[in-house]
């Protein structure tokens, strides 16, 4: 990581389920992630220059239940579920111990989850399994819990926000139903999912898993392409970051779909999340490591769809403007055969002739006021047009 992607930007490593989220100390919060120290990896990464990110919930309580919160009189124990809160099952496990952030002493403790991990030295939280919080509701599993409400959901947010805006620790929401337009999730997180997990990856979870097909509740859109497409209206510059998952390139059949999965997370305004391994990647680090594309990552760009209608052909033009004033237009084809692929400038409120350069071939293409490219199966051009 330090040696082959930190010169290209990326300065982050981040912990995934599900190993044993241990507290072994008398903070209560989680100390291990299995066997590992996290202090030890804060270390590890330090002196690589790599800042770091683990997976937990500020909603998770893993100490006793005797464990008093910093600041208050109350336990672990107390925030947990005590038989006379309304919720949705009442006779439904929970899959976790839920604090609800409606008991006394629940800001406290979230409060103290953040403060933790901020004097750990850990810079991002990404929380899991939200919309079994909220409804108590999974789409595959039936009844996933007993569900607290969205009043609950909605001040537990408001909390997380709080706490995390304090200490200076970046959030993600995970498997949020995203209810109301993701009012509350837009509102209260930095980033939100906006696709089912990765899995198997490949071009099935990029581009073909039920395509053109939305859903109400978690997870709205089952692969990357219908998600960044389907929220796109609610993303842009300095609002909530559309998550598409982990990318794992050494998944795909062609190195147009490569192409194709690292441009639509960069085009949407997307992390791009590795999740191939050492002894996996093969030859595939050079799709990572296209700083000409990279570029658009440390700008902040955030691309439109032409259109964010799900069968709509139009969704598979991207476009967005750099801080510098640059346009990046991006020509998508998910289809399985070669496709022509055509936009005028001006029906993307481009005025006048632009210089082209392809950001893959990292090639200029002279000046034009429109793009006309033969896009390979899975395949992409996206090029930067410049005065």
């Amino acid at each position: 990581m330090a040696r082959d992607l930190k010169p290209h930007g990326y300065d982050m490593v981040c912990t995934d389920g599900f190993m044993p989220m241990l507290a072994k100390d008398k903070s209560g919060y989680m100390t291990h992630y299995g066997s590992m120290p996290l202090k030890d990896l804060v270390a590890m990464a330090a002196e690589r220059g790599l800042k770091v990110g683990v997976y937990d919930n500020p909603l998770w309580v893993h100490g006793p239940e005797s464990t008093v919160i910093e600041g208050t009189d109350y336990t672990f124990g107390s925030l947990t579920y005590n038989g006379s809160d309304p919720v949705a099952y009442p006779d439904a496990k929970d899959g976790f111990n839920w604090v609800v952030a409606t008991h006394p002493g629940a800001y406290e403790y979230i409060d103290g989850f953040f403060k933790h991990y901020h004097e750990m030295g850990i810079d991002y939280i990404r929380m899991d399994f939200m919309s079994w919080y909220e409804d108590g509701k999974d789409r595959y599993l039936g009844t996933s819990g007993r569900g607290y409400g969205r009043d609950v959901y909605a001040r537990a947010l408001n909390y997380i926000a709080q706490a995390a805006k304090k200490y200076g620790v970046f959030t993600s929401v995970v498997m949020p139903h995203l209810y109301d337009d993701a009012l509350l999730e837009a509102q209260y997180g930095n980033m939100m999912r906006i696709v089912a997990d990765t899995g198997t990856g490949g071009w099935w979870q990029c581009s073909a898993h039920d395509r053109g097909q939305s859903y109400a509740t978690w997870p709205n859109c089952m692969n990357m392409f219908d998600g960044f497409t389907y929220w796109s209206h609610i993303t842009g510059r300095d609002k909530v970051i559309p998550d598409g998952d982990f990318i794992r390139l050494n998944t795909f059949d062609t190195d147009a779909e490569r192409e194709t999965v690292v441009s639509l997370q960069l085009m949407a305004g997307g992390p791009v999340t590795i999740a191939d391994q050492y002894h996996n990647i093969g030859n595939n680090l050079r799709f990572y490591t296209n700083d000409e594309l990279l570029a658009l990552n440390a700008d902040r760009f955030v691309g439109k769809p032409l259109s964010d209608k799900l069968n709509d052909a139009a969704n598979q033009i991207w476009y967005g403007q750099m801080s510098n004033g640059d346009w990046i237009v991006g020509l998508f084809n998910r289809d399985d055969n070669t496709t022509t692929v055509e936009v005028n400038f001006a029906d993307l409120g481009i005025d006048g002739a632009r210089n082209v350069r392809d950001l893959w071939k990292h090639t200029d293409e002279g000046q034009a006021t429109s793009i006309k490219a033969n896009i390979a199966p899975h395949g992409c051009k996206i090029v930067k047009l410049s005065k």
